[in-house]
């Protein structure tokens, strides 16, 4: 018992200090019993990002966001779960779900169909967006999207593959958090390589905030839910007909785009590739301005004058 609470204080303190460290800065927005924190900058025609696994907005704010020409409206949500903001008591988390609240939130905010920005898992679910709401966005501009169901993925994240909701939520407060803090560069080491992790990454982007229970709880949800629906939705990527594109990294170790990019011109007609050579799993870090080239090259497809 008394090893147990000495994880929960540990927990508490680690969550305390990511807070501390990188507090919220957007606004808050309630969507179907979710509270979502999101931030925005500029005006003009819309632009909403979405972050991957166990992720929120400072990859994009942080990184992109004051290197775009005029003319756009930029806006980073963190997903439920994820960063400050909260899914709702009985949301399952699965990806359609995920693609239903960026709906409802594309809605609320009164966005005139937004060209979507997806990375890692978040191009996954801007992928169900353009299957399942194809009138509510103009395009979509992945970056190294998680696409297709596959076992070597679900092995490199498997001590986050926790199904039972109770079992996710006791190691969420006890030993989750501090074997994260404890393994957190090597961790960041894999996601960046072969690039080096930036220096700034854990307060100016927000690695702090991974720290926490709450986030634990939404990175395993997140992956539950890719084995539950990814199969399903990479079945229909033939029905997207909007403009897209995918900037993947030759060198990605955390997503490989063998399985994960190159089929993909094959599957979504007239589809941008982009295939980068030397460059891992974090271009929005690495490599902005291509970053942000690609995604201003999609949206004069997706917004045409």
């Amino acid at each position: 018992a008394a090893v147990v609470l000495g994880f929960m204080l540990a927990t508490w303190w680690i969550a305390t200090k990511a807070e501390r460290l990188v507090p919220p800065c957007g606004k808050f927005i309630e969507i179907g019993g979710s509270r979502i924190h999101y931030v925005e900058a500029g005006e003009g025609r819309p632009i909403v990002f979405l972050h991957g696994l166990g992720a929120q907005l400072h990859h994009f704010r942080h990184t992109l966001f004051g290197r775009f020409g005029a003319g756009y409206r930029l806006i980073a949500l963190d997903r439920p779960g994820s960063g400050y903001s909260v899914r709702a008591g009985g949301a399952s988390g699965r990806l359609p779900e995920q693609a239903e609240v960026v709906r409802r939130f594309i809605e609320e905010l009164g966005l005139e169909r937004p060209l979507i920005v997806g990375h890692s898992l978040g191009g996954a679910i801007a992928l169900a967006l353009a299957i399942e709401h194809p009138t509510a966005i103009s395009g979509i501009a992945l970056i190294a999207p998680l696409t297709h169901l596959e076992a070597r993925v679900r092995q490199k994240f498997d001590l986050l593959y926790v199904p039972s909701r109770l079992k996710r939520w006791i190691l969420a407060h006890t030993l989750a958090i501090p074997y994260s803090l404890k393994y957190a560069e090597p961790t960041m080491k894999f996601i960046f390589a072969p690039q080096a992790v930036p220096g700034d990454y854990m307060i100016a982007g927000g690695g702090w905030l991974g720290l926490r229970p709450a986030h634990f709880q939404a990175t395993s949800t997140d992956i539950v839910a890719v084995e539950e629906d990814l199969g399903r939705l990479e079945q229909r990527y033939g029905e997207i007909l909007m403009p897209a594109g995918i900037l993947f990294g030759a060198d990605d170790r955390v997503i490989g785009i063998a399985a994960h990019g190159e089929p993909m011109p094959g599957r979504i007609r007239e589809l941008d590739f982009e295939r980068v050579q030397g460059l891992g799993h974090m271009p929005q870090f690495v490599e902005p301005e291509r970053v942000v080239a690609f995604i201003e090259r999609i949206a004069a497809r997706a917004f045409p004058a």
